[in-house]
């Protein structure tokens, strides 16, 4: 069966960005991206690279992990508003959002109906594992669904956020076991956790 998998850069105190949900990684963002952690991402999750970069890296690499991707409205509209409709061509992309009704670009698929119920169905799918991508309320809403937390830790903190979930996700104690870590020289850690119980 595929794994809902959460895979998310965060920083050391459980943001994944800022007060105002904006990329991070944007041309405004605070988030560093040393060599040593775009190579790593490069060999290990190219297919989770945005088009733009690997166009800019010369990357195609169709990856190992992931070929389907899930983002909530607010996160698709950050790439939307800089002008990129797909931002992952090479993966099967699923958007969840209410108010959205026509998708900006072909190969987007817009979902209106309940993200839990999606999933369950994807899991049944043949494929790669699914990458969640975010946001924080689609994570929310998921929360008893991922199997599996990558977490790209940053070495930074900024205060105040947005959370790895949105404050509306059920109080639901969960315990995972750390299958994986990676931990480069710029201080970036990659860590895998596995679901221990449901």
């Amino acid at each position: 069966m595929r794994r809902l998998v959460y895979y998310i850069a965060t920083t050391l105190d459980g943001f994944i960005a800022g007060p105002d949900g904006g990329d991070p990684t944007g041309p405004n963002g605070f988030w560093p991206i040393p060599e040593d952690y775009v190579q790593h991402l490069v060999t290990e999750y190219p297919e989770t690279l945005p088009v733009q970069a690997r166009q800019a890296l010369s990357v195609t690499a169709q990856g190992t992990h992931f070929d389907t991707v899930l983002e909530g409205r607010r996160s698709y509209e950050i790439g939307l508003a800089a002008g990129i409709p797909d931002a992952y061509p090479h993966l099967r992309h699923l958007v969840f959002s209410r108010t959205l009704t026509e998708s900006p670009a072909p190969a987007v698929e817009l979902v209106a109906g309940d993200p839990v119920a999606t999933v369950r169905e994807l899991k049944q799918q043949d494929g790669k594992d699914i990458w969640l991508l975010g946001g924080a309320e689609l994570a929310g809403s998921l929360y008893a669904e991922i199997d599996t937390l990558i977490l790209k830790a940053g070495p930074l903190t900024i205060g105040n956020g947005t959370p790895l979930f949105s404050h509306g996700a059920a109080f639901d104690p969960r315990t995972w076991a750390l299958a994986d870590h990676t931990v480069l020289k710029s201080g970036a850690v990659f860590l895998t956790y596995t679901r221990v119980n449901s």
